[in-house]
């Protein structure tokens, strides 16, 4: 079976074409993948994304058109959203050691478990729909796009519940650190 003829199975469901086109094609979007992300772990992630990506969309590609520039393309976004969750996941923690190395002596007056209940107090407050899009976005590690789909609203909906969720943490933390010392 050529490509093309792969390539129109798939697009018709056929699952055993699409096996054969993941074999052919899983280690270019490793290698490509590689070159952003450093965990072999996460980019095996990556990997299995696109190709989850690749089956949901099999019915827009067109067989007789450019696969590997489809392909490409499906793979830059997935890595950019990769990249993005993991920047804001980051960021967060670095907010939060910030306001640890701001304190003093804060290593023997609370440990990670005080300041987890702590923040996890601190989500507790959130609106219901924030708090929700919040866990979802930082403990089930959804993209935007996919809580998007789950709560039935706009992806700049979720990217702004996320980023009130953020300030109002990074707005509340220092103070009990300030607080505890």
């Amino acid at each position: 079976m050529d490509e093309t003829e792969i390539l129109t199975e798939v697009k018709a469901g056929n699952t055993i074409a699409f096996e054969r086109l993941y074999d052919c094609y899983w280690l270019k979007v490793y290698n490509f993948a590689q070159l952003y992300i450093t965990s072999s772990f996460e980019v095996s992630e990556v990997v299995q994304d696109v190709f989850v990506k690749v089956w949901e969309s099999r019915e827009m590609f067109d067989e007789t058109k450019n696969f590997d520039g489809f392909l490409f393309i499906i793979t830059r976004n997935i890595i950019f959203n990769y990249s993005r969750r993991h920047f804001y996941e980051l960021n967060f923690k670095m907010t939060a050691l910030r306001g640890l190395e701001n304190s003093y002596d804060i290593e023997d007056e609370l440990d990670a478990a005080d300041l987890k209940s702590y923040i996890d107090k601190l989500i507790e407050q959130l609106p219901p729909q924030r708090r929700r899009i919040f866990k979802m976005s930082r403990e089930q590690h959804l993209t935007n796009k996919e809580i998007a789909e789950r709560c039935a609203v706009s992806e700049k909906a979720i990217e702004r519940q996320i980023t009130m969720a953020l300030k109002f943490l990074r707005d509340n933390l220092p103070m009990f650190i300030v607080f505890m010392g």
